[in-house]
């Protein structure tokens, strides 16, 4: 029997593990997709996903019910991951799906800050500098070229999800009580919705066609049974600690980005890889 410190830990690198696929396979997915409307594909994948898992479950009375007090933290989760994968999309549909993926670590940062200043989680000097050291990967990573140095704009969209996200993993540890499937079901149900809304909004062209399925499917895995994990290993690890070994997904997509897209890094990207490892090493 797996033993109940090393649960949690394993739940959040399964969810890392399954979020990694995201960011490469949605890039394949945007040539047929666009941004707005892929983001409320993969949420709304999660939730049509989780909903007959969450209501096949027996309640063992190991979780509490969602109560009134929770809708807060409802409402500010579900309106953030309307925001987040919306903007990290517009981000990837400009830069390339390596890099996308190592800013992706900048969410440890966001998550960990403001645990500390919002909710007064602790965070260790040993915490911190590894923190200091992923940011400074990340702002590396921000930028087109060595050469000439020139800042890519379109990353600043994959930082303001990062900060989306990193806020709505501190709402989602206020309801790490609640069963995990029923809050993946309202994150995708809610979120998607609204992801969809502002594909209306915005006019994208949407064309039917397999390539909507393969995001349903995609966002079953990679945002449903993830976040699933995810808020499972909330429960007893807490927002940054779990955000910590949940950090594995970045360099996990990074890899399949280049594999998959054969884009060589460049020196600029070498260099960030190195600081993130040794902020990683730091923080786990």
């Amino acid at each position: 029997m797996t033993d109940k410190k090393t649960r949690p830990v394993l739940f959040a690198i399964l969810a890392a593990i399954l979020y990694a696929l995201s960011t490469p396979i949605s890039k394949i997915l945007m040539t047929q997709i666009p941004p707005s409307f892929l983001a409320g594909l993969l949420y709304l994948g999660a939730g049509i996903g989780m909903f007959p898992v969450s209501h096949a479950k027996k309640n063992t009375g190991t979780f509490r019910m969602i109560c009134k007090k929770d809708s807060p933290y409802i409402t500010v989760m579900v309106i953030l991951d309307i925001a987040a994968p919306v903007l990290l999309m517009i981000g990837l549909s400009k830069c390339s799906a390596a890099n996308i993926s190592l800013i992706n670590n900048f969410e440890i940062v966001a998550t960990s800050l403001i645990a500390y200043f919002l909710f007064r989680e602790k965070i260790s000097g040993k915490l911190c500098f590894g923190i200091t050291l992923i940011t400074v990967s990340s702002l590396l990573l921000s930028f087109e070229g060595t050469e000439s140095l020139s800042f890519s704009p379109y990353s600043v969209f994959a930082f303001l999800a990062c900060i989306s996200w990193g806020f709505e993993n501190n709402c989602t540890r206020k309801l790490s009580e609640c069963d995990p499937s029923k809050i993946v079901v309202i994150k995708g149900i809610g979120s998607g919705s609204g992801a969809l809304l502002v594909s209306h909004i915005l006019q994208e062209e949407i064309h039917l066609s397999f390539f909507v399925i393969g995001a349903l499917i995609l966002g079953f895995f990679a945002y449903g049974l993830s976040v699933y994990f995810y808020v499972s290993a909330q429960r007893s690890l807490g927002a940054a600690k779990t955000s910590s070994y949940y950090a594995i997904t970045p360099f996990i997509g990074a890899l399949l980005s280049i594999v998959l897209f054969r884009e060589l890094p460049g020196i600029s990207f070498l260099v960030a890889f190195a600081i993130m490892i040794s902020g990683m090493i730091l923080i786990t």
